[in-house]
């Protein structure tokens, strides 16, 4: 995964995908949206699976970083 995308990543699962659940969140009760816990709780499942991966990621470099400093 090139550096761009990471950091987009990273991005939506910092700011993003916690923002749109939140406003959901707030607007479904004001407006008697469909579905707010459900609707939520699905941003939060894709946001913690996207979290999950990137932390993956985040190691597997890491670790390759570390190897190829020690190669030095």
């Amino acid at each position: 995964m090139s550096n761009k995308t990471y950091d987009f990543l990273r991005y939506v699962a910092q700011v993003v995908l916690p923002a749109i659940g939140t406003l959901y969140f707030a607007i479904a009760e004001i407006w008697k949206l469909p579905c707010a816990e459900q609707v939520v709780g699905t941003i939060t499942a894709v946001d913690t699976f996207l979290g999950i991966l990137l932390g993956i990621s985040s190691n597997k470099y890491y670790k390759k970083v570390g190897k190829d400093l020690e190669e030095l």
